[in-house]
């Protein structure tokens, strides 16, 4: 019979510390993904802007030369030196793509039970313009061929 006591001992002080955590357990349960898909989004599509950004950035540079009311010594001057930096601005801004999408995925995980959502470390991917962007629906929202360089849609 000790053991018998023993086990009613345990059973009711098992329940007694359980009972809070179950009064305490939220009602439904809205787990978000947000985080977590953006993180894979930057993560597995930055290779790809670096990639493109020397054709992203001279197309930038080009359509705003062509934009652009200047005058011709500016015209002249002004197409190598701006593609050549825009080509390093858009490779750079394509890597700080993939670390913040590093840099997102532990916090994303760790929010998927959760009913919350980390605001974006790095969102000019989601803001600026893109060669292909498969739009809102669906399971997560890819963009590729990010313009880094011209102004954002806000």
């Amino acid at each position: 019979m000790p053991g018998f006591a023993r086990r009613i001992r345990l059973a009711a002080l098992a329940s007694a510390l359980a009972l809070p955590l179950v009064a305490a357990a939220p009602g439904a349960a809205h787990a978000t993904t947000a985080t977590i898909k953006r993180s894979l989004q930057n993560l597995l599509l930055f290779p790809v802007d670096f990639a493109l950004s020397p054709y992203v950035a001279t197309r930038t540079v080009y359509n705003q030369w062509r934009a652009s009311d200047d005058t011709d010594a500016v015209k002249i001057a002004y197409p190598l030196p701006g593609v050549a930096w825009a080509i390093s601005v858009n490779m750079g801004a394509s890597v700080l793509r993939g670390v913040a999408g590093a840099l997102e995925f532990f916090p994303g995980l760790v929010l998927i039970p959760f009913d919350t959502d980390l605001d974006p470390l790095y969102n000019l991917a989601e803001d600026n313009n893109a060669l292909w962007d498969s739009g809102e629906e669906g399971f997560a929202r890819a963009r590729i061929g990010v313009d880094y360089i011209a102004p954002s849609e806000f």
